[in-house]
């Protein structure tokens, strides 16, 4: 497997997003507030532009990683984004481009099973997934918080008649059913995607909102989501991208298996660590912290509700 090159040692000043005044490609009025600006976004959905800059240039730096978004430099435009920082971010920049190859794995061979099925974005900031995901006959959710969704309709009005939004806070217990999301009765299994959500959840948040999906899904239903080692929790002021929105990790794992565990309805199907991006020293290493950490330092999950399942 390909080595990512080292960690550039550039860095430069991070403001805060909403702080923000310049875009890469492309200048704001300084008379005018960019739209980032005007949205105010808080500490945690402000995290949103992690990702949207890294699959919009991190094919640069990792190209056997690079996801081709179709619209993600336009949305940092739009936005009026100074995004030179979590650039130099390397290691979350692999990140994204990692986590986001494990989603659209996991997708595509959930669709090409179930062609008509329900996909569903929880905590999408302005992720564009349908756009790898459409097979042309299934349906699409995407959903975050209210001032999120605001400026997500703002920037990616729907086109597709089979795509919706909806506001939803998971804090919330009864999400499932405020999305109208499909009963366990029915026949059809539904697809989650939660990324960049759940660590910011306290622990008793995360259990509650993957004992809904368990209590709520039909059989056959998946949810991918990412997951950080619980030696993480605390310490998101260390991280060279989250640190300064202010946002914090709540929530880890200290064994991959307690996801199956919060019902018994779940099952793990599968779990990955983003050490296999580094190939065998990468591995090595991992296997070496495990012990300690428990989880992997960052991993991905695929959780399934299956036939027979109580």
């Amino acid at each position: 497997m390909p080595q990512p090159p080292p960690p550039s040692r550039r860095r430069s000043a991070h403001p805060h997003p909403a702080q923000a005044t310049s875009a890469q490609h492309g200048d704001c009025d300084t008379d005018q507030p960019c739209l980032l600006e005007r949205a105010q976004l808080h500490a945690v959905p402000s995290t949103l532009l992690i990702p949207l800059a890294a699959r919009a240039h991190g094919g640069r730096y990792f190209a056997w990683l690079a996801c081709h978004d179709a619209v993600a430099t336009q949305l940092l435009a739009a936005l009026g984004a100074d995004i030179h920082a979590y650039l130099d971010d390397l290691p979350t920049v692999l990140n994204v481009l990692w986590r986001t190859r494990a989603i659209k794995q996991v997708g595509q061979a959930f669709f090409a099973e179930h062609p008509q099925a329900l996909g569903v974005n929880l905590g999408c900031g302005l992720t564009h997934h349908f756009q790898w995901l459409d097979t042309g006959a299934n349906q699409w959710l995407d959903a975050d918080l209210p001032e999120v969704m605001a400026l997500r309709e703002q920037l990616l009005p729907l086109h597709c008649p089979r795509a919706r939004h909806a506001r939803v806070d998971l804090a919330q217990p009864g999400w499932w059913k405020r999305l109208g999301l499909p009963k366990k009765t029915d026949a059809q299994p539904v697809l989650l995607i939660c990324e960049g959500v759940l660590m910011y959840l306290q622990p008793e948040q995360v259990h509650a909102v993957l004992a809904e999906f368990a209590q709520s899904a039909p059989p056959g239903s998946r949810m991918v989501l990412d997951v950080l080692t619980r030696q993480a929790v605390g310490r998101a002021a260390t991280h060279a991208s989250v640190g300064p929105t202010g946002a914090e990790f709540h929530w880890g794992v200290g064994r991959m298996a307690e996801l199956e565990q919060v019902h018994p309805r779940l099952a793990l199907l599968r779990e990955q660590s983003v050490s296999e991006c580094y190939g065998w020293t990468g591995i090595a290493l991992d296997m070496l912290w495990r012990p300690w950490l428990g989880a992997p330092l960052y991993g991905m999950a695929t959780l399934g509700v299956e036939h027979g399942s109580p």
